[in-house]
């Protein structure tokens, strides 16, 4: 029983820090999102650059750090692509918002780039998420009257 009720509480508790509730509480903080897709992004370079270095090597160590990082490149893409869909996308981005299609086409493409992250060691789709992470910014706080805070993000 234990057991049981152990992985339960990691379920839940591993749900809570990759997503935001869905009460809805009320209690946002779109900078630190920003910014927390910004750093998944820039892990995602350092593991690439990581991979590319352990490929070369043939001992025991290097094939175990190289599988770390490439581990480590697939869960902050999926973290990405979580923060997007069940933050931004269904939460956040309203309808009725007049940069509502540009909202939308941002994070689609901010997704696309998170996949693409996953499949390659590519750094370009890392400089692309990023990219289109600056782009959704401008129009979603500009959007809200809150450049401030896209700054903060800067």
């Amino acid at each position: 029983m234990k057991k049981y009720l152990t992985i339960l509480i990691f379920l839940f508790s591993f749900n809570a820090i990759y997503s935001h509730c869905q009460v809805p509480c009320g209690i946002y903080d779109d900078a630190m999102r920003i910014v927390i897709l910004q750093e998944d992004f820039k892990t995602i370079k350092k593991a690439m650059k990581e991979i590319n270095s352990l490929s070369t090597m043939k001992d025991g160590q290097s094939l175990n750090q190289l599988n770390r990082w490439v581990t480590t490149k697939d869960q902050h893409s999926t973290n990405i692509q979580r923060v997007v869909s069940d933050y931004f996308m269904t939460q956040r981005v309203k309808e009725k918002n007049s940069h509502y299609i540009d909202q939308l086409k941002y994070l689609h493409q901010i997704l696309v780039y998170a996949m693409k992250s996953k499949q390659s060691v590519d750094e370009k789709n890392v400089n692309n998420g990023l990219k289109y992470i600056e782009d959704f910014s401008k129009v979603y706080f500009d959007e809200h009257g809150l450049e401030h805070l896209r700054k903060m993000s800067e």
